[in-house]
């Protein structure tokens, strides 16, 4: 049987949407207060399991009579007060799922994040051959998922069958306003400013369909890049622009400008109560160019990506359904 984490996620649920599309019948984990997508709602080949990463007792128990484990459980955030959250789920917990991998000689496809290939190098696209160095200006997310990727390549050298999966930025209608939809609501409420940085961007339905065709392959202890295109935020926040029907971005913000930008929305919090709206980490990754290749995947699987241009359309069709939050 297949187990998915992370099974009410952006990525988890479309994941799990395409396995049922092809008749596999599956065990999901949601934490009990979980809400489930509508994307994967009252299907009937899912069996729904409560469950968490970090709780041993519960997790143990899902991992009955599985042979396959697709880890999508994560925590994304840019927020140095998240630092200890961020390292016991994106940590321990992928180090509970390995352990229990190992146990029940389970196949596991890890998802990572290209935060875990490293920083940006000038002039030079970033490869799975690309590991992050220590940084002691590097984000807590960025040293987490690295640390989470760490568990998994201990669990191949005690003998697990796995692959690793480092997705760039994913998009895609189902995300809503969070997560990289927080991106499409900024552009959409009028955002006037870009930075000079530059990033890779997928199609979280390419992320899903890599994920499935690498799984039920014979490939282990191997990483992917799985990202479509490279991206600079002025066009990217420019074609979402177009997709809304809204005025693009036309200035750029320069590092001092985020520097009192996220200054001020850090005092701001102290009095809101609320988590900051820009970080010092999130100011700083605006700025990378990091680029990335995806030649391995496309060569591996011969997967055709999707062009951002008509995903970022799409996705700005589906949020115009939406109400902002």
């Amino acid at each position: 049987m297949i187990l998915v984490t992370g099974a009410t996620g952006f990525l988890g649920a479309e994941l799990i949407h395409q396995l049922t599309g092809g008749g596999a019948k599956l065990r999901a984990l949601k934490r009990e207060h979980s809400v489930i997508p509508d994307l994967i709602k009252d299907n009937p080949l899912i069996e729904w399991a409560i469950a968490d990463i970090n709780d041993l007792s519960t997790l143990d128990t899902a991992f009955e009579d599985i042979h396959q484990v697709y880890h999508c459980a994560a925590m994304i955030s840019f927020d140095p007060r998240d630092k200890a959250k961020l390292l016991k789920v994106n940590i321990e917990g992928t180090s509970n799922v390995v352990n229990l991998c190992v146990e029940n000689q389970a196949r596991l496809l890890h998802v990572s994040s290209v935060a875990a290939l490293g920083n940006a190098k000038k002039g030079q696209l970033i490869t799975e051959k690309d590991f992050w160095e220590y940084d002691s200006k590097a984000h807590s997310y960025a040293i987490s998922k690295y640390e989470g990727e760490m568990e998994v390549w201990r669990g191949i050298a005690e003998g697990l069958e796995a692959v690793i999966v480092n997705p760039s930025v994913i998009i895609g209608g189902t995300a809503g306003f969070q997560g990289s939809g927080a991106i499409f609501k900024l552009v959409k409420e009028g955002l006037s400013f870009y930075t000079k940085g530059a990033t890779g961007i997928v199609d979280v339905r390419d992320v899903a369909k890599s994920m499935i065709a690498l799984m039920n392959s014979t490939i282990t202890e191997q990483r992917f890049t799985i990202s479509a295109e490279n991206y600079n935020y002025q066009r990217f926040f420019g074609e979402i622009a177009k997709g809304f029907g809204v005025k693009a971005p036309a200035k750029e913000a320069k590092p001092w400008m985020l520097g009192i930008a996220w200054r001020a929305a850090k005092f701001a919090a102290l009095f809101t109560g609320k988590p900051a709206a820009l970080t010092s980490d999130a100011a700083r990754s605006s700025l990378n160019e990091s680029l990335y290749s995806n030649k391995k995947i496309i060569e591996t699987i011969g997967i055709t990506f999707k062009p951002l241009d008509q995903t970022i359309a799409e996705t700005c069709q589906a949020l115009k359904q939406l109400p902002l939050p």
